[in-house]
């Protein structure tokens, strides 16, 4: 079954990069015999099922495939191009080859642990100077990526496949649904950030993917916002965290809690051995924040920002009353 699989899926390959037009299901179930035989034996959806998976198997390992909707007279069409998916001729010094082999190292979760491995072995094959056995210091880099929408996001973005997903605000007790497109991901002070296009807003935002609820579903279409060349995910999460601020805000934190809260403080006293008050940057966005922490923080000015944090707990507390 492995070897058959194997086959098809290269037969797939061929025929979505030797083309120069975009094909049909149908074109490609004539063309694959493996899908031909599908659809004589079993139905149309047996062989959708099985095109479906062989094609999220293909993005998975690298292969680039473009959807055109209004290629074939209101069908989809499906192409690889070649030169999207030709890798140039890659030098690499020893340095470069080690930051590389270190950056490898830095995921935990086995999915992206085995990507970044397979990786390292193409580029040793090429003649790229690897260490074979690199040193390992007593402490290492790690990102983690626990949250569910981070490997079909970090797939959308690299593929250019609009997404969309329910997300919760900040201080919202419900999720809306939005439509994106995705264009960078990135950890800021232990948090994984989206930035993209929301097209329902039809301007760019960032997502905190833990905020991120439900499954992320891919959409086919090609982006209609422009990507920037380089998108600083962590300067727009900065400035609507109050990153950068003139003013400064007043708060209480309960000692042993909201450390990423502590890390910001740009002075730190001690009110009595259960609290401790803190002077944070105040910007755009600091209310929502706060209001995360819920009864680990109490804000004590300025007061519109405790205003603004009181109306965000007691909405989420009628929402719940209502609830139960």
């Amino acid at each position: 079954m492995a070897i058959a699989k194997a086959e098809r899926l290269m037969n797939l390959a061929l025929c979505l990069m030797n083309t120069r037009r975009p094909l049909s299901k149908k074109e490609l179930r004539e063309s694959v015999e493996a899908y031909r035989e599908a659809w004589q034996q079993g139905s149309e959806d047996a062989f959708n099922r099985m095109f479906e998976r062989d094609k999220d198997d293909l993005r998975e390992l690298g292969l680039i495939i473009d959807v055109d909707e209004n290629a074939l007279d209101g069908e989809i069409g499906y192409l690889a191009r070649r030169d999207r998916n030709r890798l140039p001729e890659i030098a690499l010094d020893a340095e470069e080859a080690a930051a590389l082999a270190l950056a490898a190292r830095v995921w935990q979760q086995a999915k992206m642990s085995g990507a970044a491995s397979g990786a390292l072995q193409k580029l040793r094959a090429a003649g790229v100077p690897f260490a074979e056995e690199p040193e390992h210091g007593a402490l290492e880099p790690r990102i983690p990526g626990r949250e569910a929408a981070f490997e079909p996001l970090l797939t959308a973005a690299r593929d250019r496949r609009p997404v969309t997903f329910d997300y919760r605000k900040a201080g919202a007790a419900t999720a809306e649904p939005r439509s994106v497109e995705p264009w960078a991901l990135e950890c800021w002070r232990g948090h994984w950030y989206l930035a993209g296009y929301d097209r329902d807003r039809g301007s760019a935002r960032v997502f905190r993917l833990s905020r991120i609820t439900g499954k992320v579903r891919s959409r086919a279409g090609a982006f209609t916002g422009e990507v920037p060349e380089h998108v600083d995910v962590r300067a727009v999460v900065a400035r609507f965290a109050g990153e950068g601020a003139t003013a400064v805000a007043k708060v209480e934190v309960r000692s042993g809690a909201a450390y990423p809260l502590r890390q910001r403080a740009l002075e730190t006293r001690a009110v009595n051995a259960d609290w401790d008050e803190l002077d944070i940057p105040y910007g755009n966005g600091l209310g929502a924040d706060l209001a995360e922490y819920g009864p680990d923080v109490i804000v004590i000015g300025p007061e519109d920002l405790r205003a603004d944090v009181i109306d965000r707990l007691r909405a989420v507390a009628g929402l719940a009353e209502v609830q139960a």
